[in-house]
């Protein structure tokens, strides 16, 4: 690959099938997976949406509370075990004994969208409407969607030593209280991702035959890490184990991996910003281009060219995503507890 310009790379296979412009696309996954929902958007092919907000909401606070980021208001997606999790928990197959943890000044949080809801529900009621609403248009997305995208992002998560429930974030950083008798560190193996991902394949496909399955690994780097470990070395093991459990998961029917990850680390520092971590839209063009190129059944489209977009312009800046990140860099605003254990990354 000497010599060859980053704009050149495609290294992606024929897949076994393509979406069509009727199909209903869901995505879910880590910060990156935003990514696809958005050029989705822009290419024309908006994802197919269950949980949108009210009309009244202006498009900046429908977005700060978590609509029309994913086809249902659940969030990032960081592990396998949570997407998992929330299939079984919006199902009833799965009811965790601690889901629903209380805030200052009477307001409620929800453990496994802690940051959905800015400030909190002002109620009981009020969260329990909302998770009976939420839950239904889970299972209207998971089991009438056709194609599910889907970004593996972290091997890390915090759980619950009661009953294994895991969190998007770690007890205390964002709501709750984290108490090391009851909260627990996962870092999950290839076994253990490629089992939850055959689990939740064969639990959608018994309500939706028709689905299939297209995964992708962030390429984003980890920011922090709780294990006893350099974050390098972290990082290297979760995507080695992230990338090994998709191609093993892929080798089922009608699931398709899209090497993302690949593509943006063979353009080694162009593609990535100052921080060495976060991908500059450059490079997030260039994957959907791919993607649209090889995935998507339609006459062909003309390559996306960055100085076309006025936000590009500043400066080829990062495009915004609604990360956890930002919080774990404000260890002041968290217990001593959680500051001591906030390193998984939420943050892909």
């Amino acid at each position: 690959m000497a010599g060859r310009a980053s704009a050149d790379i495609d290294p992606v296979l024929t897949p076994p099938f393509l979406i069509e412009p009727h199909m209903r696309v869901v995505t879910a996954g880590s910060c990156f997976a935003q990514h696809v929902a958005r050029h989705l958007r822009e290419h024309g092919l908006a994802c197919y949406e269950t949980e949108p907000a009210h009309p009244l909401l202006s498009p900046a606070l429908a977005e700060a509370f978590g609509y029309g980021v994913y086809s249902a208001r659940y969030g990032n997606i960081y592990t396998s075990r949570q997407l998992l999790q929330l299939w079984r928990r919006a199902s009833g197959a799965f009811v965790p004994r601690d889901d629903l943890w209380e805030g200052d000044e009477g307001c409620w949080f929800d453990p496994f969208r802690p940051t959905i809801q800015p400030g909190g529900f002002s109620s009981m009621r009020e969260y329990h409407e909302d998770r009976h609403q939420h839950f239904a248009a889970v299972r209207r997305a998971f089991s009438e969607m056709d194609v599910f995208v889907f970004t593996l992002g972290l091997t890390e998560c915090w759980g619950s030593r009661e009953d294994g429930a895991v969190y998007p974030l770690c007890p205390g950083v964002a709501a709750g209280r984290f108490d090391a008798d009851r909260h627990i560190l996962f870092n999950f193996t290839v076994d253990e991702v490629v089992a939850d991902l055959r689990a939740f394949i064969e639990e959608i496909r018994e309500v939706n035959s028709r689905m299939k399955v297209i995964l992708t690994v962030s390429p984003v780097s980890l920011a922090a890490t709780a294990a006893k470990q350099h974050v390098l070395l972290a990082s290297t093991y979760s995507k080695a184990v992230l990338r090994v459990a998709a191609e093993q998961v892929s080798r089922l029917p009608d699931v398709y991996y899209f090497p993302a990850y690949e593509i943006v680390n063979a353009a080694g520092r162009e593609y990535l910003a100052d921080d060495r971590r976060s991908i500059l839209e450059d490079g997030v063009s260039h994957v959907m281009s791919l993607f649209f190129r090889h995935v998507l059944n339609e006459p062909a489209m003309a390559p996306m060219k960055a100085e076309h977009d006025d936000f590009l312009q500043r400066g080829q800046a990062i495009v915004d995503t609604l990360c956890d990140e930002q919080r774990l860099d404000q260890s002041s605003n968290a217990t001593p507890e959680a500051h001591q254990m906030e390193g998984h990354d939420g943050l892909q």
